[in-house]
């Protein structure tokens, strides 16, 4: 009982066995330089206000509000507590809602955040998480996965000469969209169209609501039975109520106010676009399709699976150590870039994130997809199957090794959520990408600290 500072809660150090992998990381995590280097990016910002028209006796006056650091709100909860809910949830697969769940039931999660007692509670509300995202934007995320690094090398669960040989490849990170078809695209943006106008009090003379749901279904039933003439008169209709929906908007657009148009703007030109797309294979100007209307920055990546012919979402490359599998570099990329350009950028993270341990990338391991780059890339050896002819033993020997990275990736989809991102835009892509290798290192240090 005298060990116990407050008698009706147990001690989280009393309930644990400090000997599991996680209690012993929480200690060796170097949690005060880890909140130093993101404390920066939660600081309160000056705000420039607002003018506001007030009335008085003498006539109208505006007015400026709003303006300087304002003190409301309530203390923010500690940052070792929120970085490392973001570190569990990517490192045991878990949402948003399921960390902080599982959180107030597992004793040692609460050790390695650094609580002092158990609390059999939710250590904050999972939107708070979405807000810590924002905020920590994907410099602070980057600080969370160069600090796994620098965790390896300081416990010695890998030999810094080891950082400067990586393997380098590329895969898809999907998007959670549904699979799109032209049926639910048209569907999607006659609704929206429907949505908008209604929004900025425009009355339609039709809104089409009962026959476009029944359009829609009645494609996906003719696709199924394979009667593709009926599928395209069903699309045709589609398109057809699109065009005349968007070009009514059109025309009462002009007595709006232009605050209502450059509303209305950005869900025409979406609308234009789909229907642009659903009239055949190519698009005017060369623009790319519109695959999601919530995520217009999905690509379609082919690479010839037969079980996934096609993939939504954005490409990621991934670096890892040729020795021992550790990520030293996650990023993602917008657009479809070739595979070769994307090296330059995915070796300049890895020197960054490397940059505490003195050691640099100087050999890349790489399939075919990155030949033709030894020129963008100097002061770096690139290494793969095509130069086999000029290579020695040892290099030989890497390209056997390149392999490696597969499984790697594999881990990141199936046990980090890599494999489904439901982050909002470019840079929520950008930040998933890394939280996932946060996740996946943090994983492999504890079965590091388990072999040791």
């Amino acid at each position: 009982m005298s060990d116990t500072a407050d008698f009706f809660r147990s001690r989280l150090d009393q309930m644990i066995d400090l000997r599991h992998p996680l209690a012993v990381l929480s200690s060796r995590m170097p949690w005060q330089e880890l909140e130093a280097s993101v404390s920066h990016l939660f600081a309160k910002k000056v705000r420039a206000g607002k003018v506001i028209d007030e009335a008085d006796l003498f006539g109208g006056i505006s007015k400026l509000v709003g303006t300087g650091v304002s003190p409301a709100g309530r203390p923010r909860l500690p940052l070792r507590l929120m970085i490392s809910l973001l570190y569990l949830k990517h490192a045991f697969n878990e949402s948003d809602e399921g960390v902080v769940e599982r959180w107030a039931e597992t004793p040692t999660w609460q050790y390695f955040s650094g609580m002092d007692y158990f609390e059999h509670r939710w250590p904050c509300d999972p939107s708070q998480l979405v807000h810590l995202r924002k905020a920590l934007g994907e410099e602070g995320v980057e600080v969370l996965l160069q600090q796994t690094i620098n965790v390896a090398i300081t416990l010695k669960l890998i030999a810094k000469s080891s950082l400067a040989t990586v393997i380098v490849d590329s895969t898809v990170q999907h998007k959670a969209i549904a699979y799109p078809t032209d049926a639910k695209m048209l569907e999607t943006a006659r609704a929206k169209l429907v949505d908008a106008a209604k929004g900025q009090g425009i009355e339609l003379k039709q809104t089409y609501a009962k026959e476009g749901n029944r359009l829609a279904r009645q494609a996906g039933r003719y696709a199924h039975a394979k009667q593709f003439k009926r599928m395209r008169h069903t699309l045709k209709r589609e398109r057809t109520i699109v065009g005349r929906l968007q070009r009514e908007i059109e025309r009462k657009l002009t007595p709006l106010a232009q605050a209502a148009r450059d509303a209305l703007a950005g869900t025409l030109t979406k609308a234009r676009r789909v229907f642009e797309q659903t009239k055949g294979k190519t698009i005017k100007g060369g623009s790319p399709k519109l695959y999601s209307w919530h995520a217009p920055e999905v690509h379609c990546f082919s690479k010839g699976k037969a079980r996934t012919p096609f993939e939504f979402g954005t490409k990621v490359g991934i670096a890892v150590t040729a020795k021992g599998n550790l990520i030293v570099g996650a990023r993602a990329y917008a657009g479809a870039p070739f595979d070769g350009h994307t090296l330059n950028e995915q070796i300049e993270q890895a020197t960054i994130l490397m940059q505490d341990t003195g050691e640099k990338p100087s050999t890349a391991v790489v399939d075919l997809g990155y030949r033709g780059v030894d020129r963008d890339n100097p002061g770096l050896t690139i290494i793969h199957r095509g130069k086999a002819k000029n290579l020695g033993g040892p290099e030989r020997k890497l390209i056997k090794r390149r392999n490696a990275v597969e499984p790697v990736i594999g881990h990141l989809k199936a046990d980090h959520r890599m494999d489904r991102c439901h982050l909002r835009g470019e840079i929520g892509d950008r930040l998933h990408a890394v939280l996932c290798a946060a996740g996946y290192n943090l994983r492999w240090l504890l079965r590091a600290i388990v072999r040791a």
